[in-house]
């Protein structure tokens, strides 16, 4: 039996004016943000989910629920911490990150550095080894529209 695992997440939220919006805990100069009971980050909800699939333990809704008040508004980076401190109590620590983000608007390569800088420190990685990209659908469906924007990544996890 191998000493590591892989885990997949996803996450999609709308985008709705008067919002900020934020993606891998950096704020994103944009004339709309992304709806939700929390800041609604896709890009960290996503990693939140492949490290908890990872470890066999459920999902952000599980641990995070949105019928929770403790949990309106809050930073998805402080999810984050909280994921990665149960990952550690299963025995297990993050090998590496590759994300995708699907968004009409706006660019966001830009934002990159900056999103893995926020990142790397709260799953204790360089910021070499978190992949970040980012992609259209082509105009294709909601969020070819403009109406939301999808996040997905694969962790890989592996005993401490």
């Amino acid at each position: 039996m191998s000493n590591s695992r892989v885990g997949f997440g996803i996450d999609f939220h709308r985008l709705e004016e008067g919002r900020t919006l934020v993606l891998g805990g950096v704020k994103i100069q944009y004339d709309m943000g992304l709806l939700g009971h929390s800041d609604a980050d896709v890009l960290t909800h996503a990693l939140c989910d492949a490290l908890l699939g990872a470890a066999g333990l459920g999902d952000i809704g599980v641990h995070f629920p949105d019928s929770d008040p403790r949990y309106r508004e809050i930073s998805s980076l402080e999810l984050l911490k909280r994921v990665v401190e149960l990952v550690a109590n299963a025995g297990y620590h993050p090998v590496n990150a590759d994300c995708v983000i699907i968004a009409q608007e706006p660019k966001l390569a830009p934002y990159f550095p900056a999103m893995k800088e926020a990142l790397s420190p709260i799953i204790e990685l360089p910021p070499d080894y978190i992949g970040l990209k980012a992609t259209t659908s082509e105009k294709m469906g909601p969020l070819g529209r403009g109406e939301g924007i999808s996040a997905l990544s694969v962790c890989l996890i592996e005993k401490a």
